[in-house]
């Protein structure tokens, strides 16, 4: 199925095609004309022009070699329209090629820059800032449409939810391109630019359908109407929220004590940042209901859309505690059957000390590095006090790393038993590192997101047994499809073998994953999730402090604005982000001045010092769109002496 935005591009090709195909067929009709003009008129008895045929005869009587007036044949004078007419042809297709290219090169993306006519490095810049804009766009747009549903049910949003779809799809094909150009060992080959500009391309695209139901979103949700039923609704969740944030810090101090230290580092902080967003969800809450009582419909909407915003993300910190110590668990109760089929698995290749045919030089490294592993996970078992996902983890490693040395793949019966547990590993790295995006994303930059997304592919591939196309992936959505990425070159894992992608699993893409294959996604899926997970802490710790020196304390809007429930960034991060990862790169996220006319395709940052941001809340919608609440003075921090 092929999205729309290629359909369009496809028929913009075939239009120019179907000129250039037009003005060469008419050009040779009028060459085949002019050629069978003369040999059709030969054997005509010309009585009228007499003169004309006696000067021939005079011209043939002094021109020995030219054909003769009775004799039928075609002067050299006669040949010189059809080649006038073929040139003309040809220089009109040349003409309309040329025109073709010209547009191609000046054509400009929504937010007015022309994308043809930058350098490469202010392309690739632009492609960085555009995956992070269209990424929180899609992530806030999903957040409010949960809220809408549950207030109005799924028949109301359904047109919202199928622009949503397409969005997600367009984007993910947006950070396929983008995994690839980070994977690929070339890098800035012949077609970087082009996949650049279709990430600028895709994104727009994304964008552009957000925005274009943004009006209808806020019509069919009517805030402004319902705002006291929503304030109630939001306040209930509020106070549910509250019991769960002390159940979760009951929680967590449990987790500390029956596991080591590392199983709750994925979840370090949760509780105090959700209380956090609870603080400022408590303050946006009473003046909302305060602007209510004095009739300021758009002030409390503002304040209740930021509410909303923050209780969202302190339910996402307080799930992901429960979720996580669900986890534990569950690889608690896997971990012993994985460390006796490691074992069997080392067993087998001491067996055969030249590892069979074609066994690489490091097998009995590999062997002796397993050995290690079962032995110190065995240890930290009896103990009673280990990280079980970390175990489960390096079993799985040592495991694979074995099997790639011998070049041996498991059975069907191994490998689905193997594959189960490495989905429980996989699964809690992709979701936590998720959380983390999406309750710091006012730091977090294109990279991690990219290799998040990148995660999610394949292991939403192995989790539903097909192998996934990034570059022409069909995705269903309503008005016929977006489509994935396929990732860059498979690279070896931390186990050291090559993960078994559609290569090295002689998989067609699209067809049904055998558990081998499963197994290596999974296995990458993974690592692509932890490594997006320490890229996006840089991001943060590169951040800093939302409003640099003198912010308010205890108020929460800084976390906010580090989650991006405000949309805003200070200048401060600016700094750090370019000190970080060079002039080049805008991946951080982008500020908006509260509505739709002041977006321009770059940052926009209010002036008046390090502390200056837009200060609205986020909303459905596209980058255009999206912060169409202007905060006002409302979140600003106070002045500082």
């Amino acid at each position: 199925m092929t999205p729309p935005l290629s359909r369009s591009r496809s028929r913009r090709a075939s239009s120019h095609i179907a000129v250039r195909l037009a003005h060469g067929v008419s050009g040779g009709l009028m060459a085949v004309g002019w050629l069978v003009l003369p040999m059709e008129m030969a054997g005509v008895d010309h009585s009228v022009p007499l003169i004309r045929a006696e000067h021939r005869v005079a011209a043939s009587a002094s021109a020995p070699g030219e054909a003769a007036p009775d004799g039928g044949g075609t002067s050299t004078g006669d040949l010189v329209p059809p080649v006038v007419a073929v040139g003309a042809a040809g220089l009109l297709a040349v003409y309309a090629h040329v025109r073709r290219r010209r547009r191609m090169r000046t054509r400009t993306t929504p937010g007015g820059a022309s994308v043809g006519a930058a350098s490469v490095e202010e392309v690739e810049a632009r492609a960085r800032r555009s995956l992070v804009e269209t990424d929180d766009s899609v992530r806030t747009s999903a957040e409010e449409l949960r809220a809408v549903a549950a207030q109005l049910g799924d028949a109301a949003v359904r047109p919202f939810r199928a622009a949503l779809a397409y969005a997600e799809s367009e984007l993910a094909a947006a950070f396929g391109l983008r995994h690839r150009l980070d994977d690929s060992v070339a890098g800035g080959g012949p077609d970087t630019r082009g996949m650049l500009e279709e990430i600028v391309a895709r994104c727009a695209e994304a964008g552009r359908r957000l925005d274009a139901e943004a009006a209808a979103f806020d019509q069919t949700r009517s805030l402004e109407r319902h705002a006291p039923a929503v304030l109630e609704q939001t306040e209930a969740r509020f106070r549910e929220l509250t019991v769960r944030a002390s159940a979760a810090d009951i929680t967590l101090a449990g987790l500390h004590e029956r596991y080591a230290p590392s199983a709750a580092v994925p979840v370090a902080g949760h509780v105090e940042q959700a209380k956090d967003r609870l603080v400022f969800a408590t303050s946006s809450l009473n003046r909302a209901r305060q602007a209510l009582d004095r009739g300021e419909t758009e002030r409390a909407v503002v304040l209740l859309r930021a509410a909303e915003g923050a209780v969202d993300q302190a339910a996402a910190f307080v799930d992901g505690v429960a979720r996580l110590a669900a986890e534990l668990a569950a690889a608690a109760e896997r971990l012993p059957a994985a460390v006796a089929g490691t074992e069997t698995g080392l067993a087998a290749a001491r067996g055969r000390p030249d590892g069979g045919a074609g066994a690489r030089a490091d097998l009995p490294g590999r062997i002796a590095r397993g050995e290690a592993v079962v032995a110190e996970v065995r240890r930290e078992m009896s103990t009673g006090v280990y990280d079980p996902i970390g175990a489960l983890r390096r079993i799985e490693q040592a495991h694979a790393g074995v099997d790639a040395a011998r070049h041996h793949e498991p059975d069907d019966d191994e490998a689905l038993a193997r594959l189960d547990r490495s989905r429980l590993t996989a699964r809690s790295a992709t979701a936590t590192t998720s959380d983390y995006v999406t309750t710091h994303r006012g730091a977090v930059g294109y990279e991690a997101r990219t290799l998040l997304a990148e995660a999610v592919r394949r292991l939403h591939g192995a989790e539903t047994g097909r192998q996934e196309i990034s570059a022409d992936d069909a995705r269903p959505e309503p008005e016929g499809g977006g489509q994935g990425h396929r990732g860059g070159a498979e690279k070896e894992t931390e186990a050291g073998g090559a993960g078994p992608g559609p290569e090295a699993g002689a998989v067609e893409a699209g067809a049904g994953l055998t558990p081998v294959v499963g197994l290596g996604e999974t296995r990458e899926a993974d690592a692509l999730a932890r490594r997006a997970r320490q890229v996006a802490e840089r991001d943060v710790r590169a951040y800093g402090n939302p409003y640099g020196a003198g912010a308010p304390a205890g108020d929460g809007t800084g976390g906010a604005v580090l989650g991006g429930i405000l949309l805003g960034r200070s200048a401060r991060h600016d700094d750090a982000h370019r000190a970080s990862h060079g002039p080049a790169d805008s991946g951080g996220p982008t500020t908006y001045s509260g509505g739709p006319s002041a977006y321009s395709g770059g940052p926009t940052t209010y002036s008046g010092g390090p502390t200056a941001y837009s200060g609205g809340p986020a909303s459905f919608g596209g980058p255009r769109t999206r912060g169409r609440r202007d905060g006002g003075e409302l979140f600003r921090p106070p002045a500082t002496d």
